[in-house]
């Protein structure tokens, strides 16, 4: 039987990507359900072309423009965020792709998880925010989450055969983003054009700023901890400019395992749509005569602040990651829009940290209003 996925998120990058592997291997995959935030254009355009079940578009305004656009066709339409939390719990689902971005992902995520949904996650957010809470939940329900980011990925893939030998240590690699090399003074007055173009990846706008500033990978830091059970000084972050190497485990023995590969989304979207197997596909592949050496750096967090916030925030616990989640929300917004300099950035993030209640044992609702409360003040303190 073919294998029926929900997209949660279809019109980001990894969305637009889940419906290329599933094009691509439509002997394999069904597209059961489609979800955007407001592009209704191209959520149309999905919907069109893959005849989901159903789609929700969480702008409510567009609900009426999505649902004359597919009138004459089978498909079920509807709107609003609580309509996405519902969706989840359909029995036809065999599989989600959670592909939104952000904390708006948190509660589909937990919804779905409930209802013992298979979940491919690749939003870093929810495991950021609520790490503790989201393990707890996907025991009590049984539900199998598979990450989706290509060096949480690459750990996952690292581990099969091995689960039974602890970790000693998981090593992220990080390309180091456009600014890699730079320094503070060049960092200062860089422009959103710089910060967005990436030299490997393609990836949405508020990734494209987080790997500029290394954010990204500081949350991949907390994301890990959670995901492999493992404590903050068992997790490092080192540079590989080529993006070659995803990730690395290493064993008590010394031994270290590695995932290679090109750098493209797709190889570990289609890992999790088909997990535990592999199978065959027409994207470009490694070749290692084009790739004569791989270097690697120790990152620099006097340079890229970020990275040193979120180690903090993982050591610490509680609500914290809960607060430089928000507060790098915001700030990114704000830089996109040139409301703030790319080295405010970490500044109002570690702002934030100082301001926020720190709550050891935060309950679901404590995350929540950590999150409207942080937003509220950084706002404030950006105006």
């Amino acid at each position: 039987m073919k294998k029926r996925i929900a997209i949660l998120g279809s019109t980001g990058s990894i969305g637009t990507q889940t419906l290329e592997v599933i094009r691509e291997h439509k002997e394999i995959f069904i597209v059961e359900v489609l979800t955007a935030c407001k592009n209704a254009n191209l959520l149309i355009q999905q919907s069109i072309e893959f005849q989901p079940n159903a789609v929700v578009i969480e702008d409510e305004s567009q609900y009426k423009k999505v649902a004359d656009a597919l009138s004459k066709s089978d498909i079920k339409v509807y709107a609003g965020k609580k309509a996405i939390e519902q969706i989840v719990e359909m029995e036809t689902i065999d599989l989600i792709m959670m592909a939104i971005v952000g904390f708006a992902a948190l509660p589909p995520t937990i919804r779905a998880i409930e209802f013992g949904k298979n979940i491919a996650i690749a939003n870093k957010e929810t495991f950021v925010v609520a790490g503790e809470f989201m393990v707890e939940k996907s025991k009590k329900y049984k539900a199998k989450v598979i990450p989706v980011d290509s060096e949480h990925s690459a750990i996952f893939q690292c581990l099969a055969g091995e689960f039974e030998n602890p970790i000693d240590k998981i090593i992220l690699t990080a390309s180091g983003g456009p600014f890699i090399g730079k320094n503070k003074e060049y960092l200062q007055n860089v422009t959103v054009a710089q910060a967005l173009n990436h030299p490997n990846w393609s990836m949405g706008k508020k990734i494209s700023i987080d790997s500029a500033t290394l954010m990204n990978k500081g949350f991949e830091m907390i994301e890990a901890k959670w995901l492999f059970g493992v404590q903050p000084h068992q997790v490092e972050v080192v540079i590989h400019p080529q993006s070659i190497i995803h990730s690395l485990v290493q064993f008590e023995d010394g031994s270290i395992k590695a995932q290679l590969g090109l750098p493209d989304m797709k190889v570990p979207i289609q890992y999790a749509m088909t997990y535990p197997f592999r199978i065959k596909n027409s994207f470009p592949k490694f070749d290692f005569a084009q790739y004569p050496s791989l270097n690697f750096e120790k990152a620099d967090t006097n340079i890229f602040r970020t990275l040193a916030i979120a180690n903090e925030a993982m050591i610490k616990g509680g609500n914290m990651p809960c607060v430089i989640n928000a507060a790098n929300e915001i700030a990114v917004e704000a830089f996109l829009n040139e409301r703030i300099s790319f080295l405010q950035i970490s500044e109002i993030i570690e702002a934030a940290m100082a301001k926020i209640e720190f709550i050891k044992s935060p309950s679901l609702q404590d995350y929540f209003l950590t999150d409207e409360l942080t937003r509220q003040k950084v706002l404030e303190q950006i105006k």
